[in-house]
């Protein structure tokens, strides 16, 4: 993320971590050098377009723990990272609540052409009431709506990218003085319920995918449905591996029912490792880190995707369903079931900083390359993932501890790549001759010409 602290919050504060550095373009240009040397897909990069200052009701915890404030703009990044690089993708977080399609697809496919074919859009609706506001929204439209509103932008999204210029628009032919053919560019209607786009034509020739690789992250029940439509690669996680396994079956299932193959989606899951050459030593680094978490931070950051203050109980106060209905009367409503409270019995706030020890809510894998290792085979092997979204911790040292320790102890055990494949990030991750989207997508039905 484009920003100090992102999920293991606190961790900035290391002395060997480098996260303050991110206003400078050695940082990125060194990061992806350094990621693409370990042969890694691609750098995905969150975003948000709102504060977190539910906990508190303010941004006293955010602020002071740099908990993703300050963050800046991750596209503009992406141009400095794909210059220093070849084969790397680029995964890049848009909210589309506050965009409109017809500038937006401009943008992403300026962005495909500069890196080569190796971006990917990561879409999002938004879960800041804090972001509504400050495009002059009272709050936050409700979640189901949210998707309602984000598959009309798709369809426009698409007609605009896959519907306007035909592949042999492009002819740059100095002798006659013709660089398009205009019998080839197709106008662009779209009426949608939420969104217009009159008679205009898609501002940009065709990118190399055409379409971005399309990342989307959901729980809920509406959010699998909009990832069956349209995502390619999927992050989703779960409480336990059988809970995982069976949202991983249901995100395909939703592809399958999209009319798309089980396998046209790539499901991946956030990890966290802590490493090194022997047990004692990678115990030790994670004490060492857990010395400069902030588990306050972590609980700032998870209280605003409910909307939720849990400042306002006792620190062995029961936090209940009942109390936070009745504090929030409608708001679990609008942020939709995958962010409402949905807290166990006998949770309270002491307990949920407990578990918030490293920064965060997500559990680290700690051990020896073997060990970690075993652990990804073991994941896999119950849940039918595709792959991992490695989470920094100390940066860029976790980032190098899993590429000289974890990855050659994959790739001696065939399941981690020995060299890139040349192609577009599309084809990397789908295979060659597959740069654009597939005939079975959603986006297919909006190709005007043949």
């Amino acid at each position: 993320m484009n920003c100090v602290g992102h999920i293991h919050h606190g961790l900035w504060k290391h002395p060997r971590d480098n996260s303050v550095d991110y206003r400078k373009p050695e940082y990125w240009i060194e990061l992806a050098q350094l990621l693409e040397k370990g042969l890694f897909d691609a750098v995905f990069l969150a975003d948000i377009v709102g504060v977190y200052d539910v906990l508190g009701d303010g941004i006293d915890v955010t602020a002071r723990e740099a908990v993703q404030l300050p963050v800046n703009d991750p596209s503009y990044v992406v141009p400095l990272m794909a210059q220093a690089t070849k084969h790397i993708g680029f995964g890049v977080t848009a909210n589309l609540t506050y965009e409109h399609p017809y500038l937006f697809a401009r943008r992403f496919a300026t962005l495909d052409h500069l890196t080569s074919g190796r971006i990917g859009w990561n879409i999002v609706t938004g879960y800041l009431d804090s972001a509504a506001r400050g495009v002059g929204l009272k709050q936050q439209h409700d979640h189901d709506d949210r998707y309602d509103r984000g598959d009309d932008f798709m369809d426009a999204f698409y007609k605009l990218l896959e519907g306007s210029w035909e592949d042999g628009a492009v002819l740059a032919d100095r002798e006659r003085g013709v660089y398009a053919d205009p019998a080839k560019i197709h106008r662009v209607s779209h009426d949608g319920p939420f969104y217009k786009i009159d008679n205009v034509y898609n501002l940009t020739e065709p990118s190399p995918q055409r379409t971005p690789v399309l990342y989307q992250a959901g729980a809920s029940k509406r959010g699998n449905a909009f990832a069956g439509r349209h995502a390619e690669c999927v992050f989703t996680g779960g409480p336990d591996r059988a809970a995982l396994a069976k949202i991983v079956s249901t995100i395909r299932g939703q592809a399958v029912e999209a009319g798309r193959e089980r396998d046209d989606v790539k499901i991946l899951s956030g990890l966290t490792v802590v490493v090194d050459t022997n047990e004692k030593a990678a115990r030790d680094k994670f004490e060492e880190y857990r010395a400069y978490s902030s588990p306050e931070g972590a609980l700032a950051h998870m209280v605003s995707g409910t909307g939720v203050d849990l400042n306002r109980f006792g620190l062995d106060e029961e936090i209940t369903e009942e109390t936070l209905e009745a504090l929030y009367p409608d708001r679990l409503r609008r942020v939709g079931e995958a962010r409402a409270g949905r807290f166990a019995a006998g949770t309270t706030r002491r307990k949920l900083l407990e578990a918030r020890r490293f920064g965060s809510q997500q559990p680290p894998v700690v051990g020896t390359p073997s060990q970690v290792a075993d652990e990804i085979e073991r994941i896999v092997a119950e849940t039918d993932l595709d792959g991992f979204n490695l989470t920094r911790t100390v940066a860029p040292e976790s980032y190098r501890d899993f590429i000289e320790l974890v990855i050659p102890e994959l790739q001696n055990r065939g399941l981690y790549k020995t060299s890139y494949e040349e192609g577009t990030l599309r084809e990397k991750l789908f295979g060659a001759g597959r740069a654009r989207l597939p005939g079975n997508h959603h986006a297919a039905r909006f190709r005007t010409w043949k």
